[in-house]
């Protein structure tokens, strides 16, 4: 395979079922030439590929999944996240009514043959009623059909329950019985052939007591018939569908509540006219006018007027933030006071809206780790199953031969046995227990402000044991301020002296350089700088109202300064380290930058013409909630580190307000890199967390990275978790939404195989030797949607995480 980055497709599958289903799937596709990798996810009915394209198209892996017996398609190119979304929601409202529909008229139906069969029963002249109920485990709905009674209307009924029977088996449950031979035909088997093999055993068996009674009474047997149990059987099966289907629904609630987010029309101007149109159809550079009230449409720039705007769907942060002109502003967004006019910028899929919820929708489709057990398990199930219910039948025929009953007893009990443990056996419940588990969590997680980007992100988030976080932007506000300036004694400034320019051309024509001065040349040059810090100098040289000079020559040394000649004059701007490679001392000024680092305050030297000019103090607040995340973090068993490339006497001075004991400080990207691996190497688990373009380096290399969403797009893009509020208190929620969820994971997985290994036995007919008991089909078909509809529901406690 090539060794280039693999392109990712998404397909939709059809017709999956259950774990044997998606497991399936995913086999085939990871066997295929050219795929690195395959995740095929049975909640969203979706199977995400990596692959080379030099290798397999994606018609090729449409054939692939085609080929395994389910239906495949590409998305339509054209349509976005939030349209891929409204689809979705679409295809589950018809599953859930469709299966509503048919699991209520089953049931009728199964009413209906019960009730026709209790006459059957109590007319029966042979005893052998007595024989089928206990068999069965029931009375009421036991069939037993004597074809050689006097009364003609009770000759009719059996051919009554069998055209009743067969209408619902070729409706109510006709997919049962085409996916299951869809699966013969590609030599698998799943939860489908589970339920076609027991009710088409029973049907077929109570078909040939019907037609042909004497081939069983020739040979002393009963010509019992089991009818109404293939009618219930079908009914609870749909039933348990319809209880999944609409628990299904809920477990994306909140996906489907930001794909709604979204105002169906806009309020525009165009050629001095105001309309209103569909949302859609707004384009790039359109003003549109948002009142009081509303949900923003479309993401854009204020042109004017001023509002606070409700942005909690995007930051979980319910407090207003002031939108002003220039500011931007994003679709979905609640507008709370003023009215304003926007200019629309980023639309359709480009749209934060529509990021945000592909963004999701990649997470839900993805796998946690811990699902490959299920898969392993699945994948041989249905065929252990399948021959554990033959062996059942076996030994009941065995069983009771040799303890001197009939062969007509030893056939009743053994085939309703087996029936009932080829019904109670589904693998629904493996399939539904890590999905439905990631899509609440995620969900829930995005209520709160976090984004997951993936199941596997998810599970290792629990697992975390030491937390580090950068410090600007991090632990602190991110927005600092120029609190300091500090002169050095008598510095003069040459006027348009070239680069490091010798004492005669620095002391012609010379002036006594000022504040304002000194501030703006390093903002000159900051302006130029993607660093925090810079901003601080940028703004505070508007604040003096002086002027930024033209930069030429401007370079950037990562974690140490910047160079750049600024109006003929060669400026520095950095720490003393950065100045030291140019050759620049600035010790005169060495004890109050001490001082004001003692203060937490990072003090920045500036250098022009190869003499030190001053320094700039820039004070960075801690944030509000700091403090107690790191606290609760330190409960939870977890070690916090500060990393920062700051000086370390500042960044001891915020790690101590921050209430962090262990400080790297004075660190370069790559620096902060090789401190995540150091850890690694130590055994811990290692979660970093940043904001600026130089620590997604460190974001990439840690085990989990979680990105403070109001940072840079690349650290972003670098992370596996993103702290919509930016803030640290995010990174608590994160681990205990993961521990949560995990610890649902495991239980869902527990009762799922639990279920089986109780259930099998008791329908196989453990328990009759010691109590006399022995389990119905039909209340096998119960448990069997039970246990579905039970994982699911442990799942959707989630969302009530706190």
């Amino acid at each position: 395979m090539s060794t280039e980055t693999p392109t990712h497709v998404t397909l939709d599958v059809g017709g999956m079922t259950c774990a044997a289903c998606s497991a399936r799937v995913q086999r085939s596709l990871q066997k295929t030439p050219g795929v690195a990798d395959a995740t095929v996810n049975l909640m969203m009915a979706n199977a995400t590929v990596a692959f080379d394209p030099a290798e397999v198209s994606p018609d090729a892996l449409l054939e692939v999944i085609r080929r395994t017996g389910y239906e495949a398609s590409l998305p339509a190119p054209e349509v976005d996240a939030l349209d891929a979304q409204d689809a979705l929601d679409e295809r589950q409202r018809e599953e859930y009514h469709a299966l509503r529909t048919k699991a209520v008229i089953a049931l009728i139906a199964g009413a209906v043959a019960m009730g026709l069969s209790m006459p059957l029963m109590d007319m029966s002249p042979t005893g052998v009623a007595s024989h089928r109920s206990a068999a069965a485990g029931h009375s009421d709905a036991a069939v037993v059909t004597s074809m050689h009674t006097g009364s003609a209307w009770a000759s009719a009924l059996p051919w009554v329950l069998l055209v009743l029977t067969a209408v619902v088996m070729a409706w109510a449950g006709r997919h049962f019985y085409v996916r299951a031979w869809v699966a013969l035909r590609h030599r698998a088997a799943d939860m489908n052939t589970l339920v076609a093999v027991g009710t088409g055993a029973a049907f077929v068996y109570s078909v040939v007591a019907t037609v042909a009674p004497q081939l069983f009474t020739s040979h002393g047997l009963t010509a019992d018939v089991y009818y109404e149990a293939v009618v219930v059987i079908i009914a609870f099966v749909l039933l348990g569908n319809t209880f999944e289907a609409r628990a299904k629904q809920r477990t994306v609630s909140a996906l489907r509540s930001l794909a709604a987010l979204q105002p169906d029309t806009a309020r525009v101007e165009r050629d001095g006219a105001m309309l209103d149109m569909p949302t859609r159809e707004v384009l790039r550079g359109d003003v549109v006018v948002v009142r009081p009230g509303e949900r923003i449409p479309v993401d854009g720039d204020v042109l004017s007027g001023e509002s606070a705007v409700d942005e909690s769907m995007l930051t979980g942060e319910s407090r207003p933030v002031t939108k002003r002109a220039g500011d931007r502003v994003i679709g979905g967004t609640i507008n709370r006071t003023g009215a304003f006019r926007l200019r629309a910028t980023t639309l359709g899929a480009q749209s934060v809206l529509s990021q945000l919820v592909q963004l999701m929708r990649d997470a839900q489709g993805s796998r946690a780790p811990i699902q490959a057990l299920a898969d392993k398990l699945a994948a041989v199930f249905v065929p252990v199953v399948m021959g554990l219910s033959l062996l059942t039948l076996g030994v009941w025929v065995l069983a009771v031969t040799t303890s001197g009953g009939t062969v007509a007893e030893a056939l009743v009990r053994g085939f309703s046995s087996s029936v009932a443990v080829l019904i109670i056996a589904c693998p629904c419940a493996m399939g539904l227990a890590v999905p439905t588990a990631v899509m609440v969590a995620t969900g829930k997680g995005a209520e709160l402000g976090v984004l997951i980007k993936g199941g596997e992100a998810l599970q290792r988030a629990g697992d975390v044991t030491t937390v580090v976080l950068d410090k600007t932007g991090t632990i602190t506000e991110g927005r600092p301020t120029v609190t300091n300036i500090a002169l050095a004694s008598d510095v003069q400034l040459a006027p348009d002296a070239g680069e490091y320019s010798d004492d005669d051309a620095r002391s012609a024509g010379a002036t006594l350089l000022t504040d304002a001065t000194l501030v703006q040349y390093a903002a000159s040059l900051e302006a130029l700088s993607e660093h925090p810090l810079a901003d601080a100098v940028t703004r505070h040289a508007e604040t003096l109202g002086v002027p930024l000079l033209p930069v030429e020559q401007f370079q950037s040394v990562t974690g140490r300064g910047i160079y750049g000649v600024v109006n003929g004059h060669a400026v520095l701007v950095g720490n003393a380290a950065h100045l030291r490679d140019w050759g620049v001392s600035c010790d005169a000024l060495r004890s109050q930058a001490v001082q004001l680092a003692e203060q937490s305050r990072s003090p920045m030297f500036v250098a022009i013409d190869g003499m030190c000019a001053g320094l700039l103090a820039v004070s960075d607040p801690v944030k509000p909630r700091v403090r107690d995340a790191v606290q609760q973090l330190e409960a939870l068993g977890i070690e916090v580190v500060m990393l920062t490339g700051d000086i370390n006497t500042t960044a001891q001075a915020i790690a101590r307000e921050a209430g962090i004991t262990r400080v790297v400080a004075e660190v370069l990207p790559e620096g902060k890199v090789a401190e995540v691996q150091r850890l690694q190497r130590a055994g811990r688990v290692v979660a970093m967390v940043g904001d600026g373009v130089n620590d997604a380096p460190a974001l990439a290399a840690a085990d989990v990275g979680m990105a403070i969403g109001t940072g840079t797009d690349i650290a972003v893009d670098a992370a596996d978790l993103a702290l919509m509020r930016g803030d640290v208190y995010g990174v608590v929620q994160a681990i205990q939404l993961s521990r949560r969820t995990m610890r649902t994971m495991r239980q869902n997985l527990f009762w799922a195989f639990a279920y089986n290994v109780v259930g099998i036995p008791i329908a196989a007919g453990a328990l009759y030797p010691v109590f006399g008991w022995l389990l119905s089909p039909m209340i096998a078909s119960a448990a069997m949607a039970a246990s579905s509809v039970s994982v699911v529901t442990n799942s959707l406690r989630l969302k009530r995480f706190r």
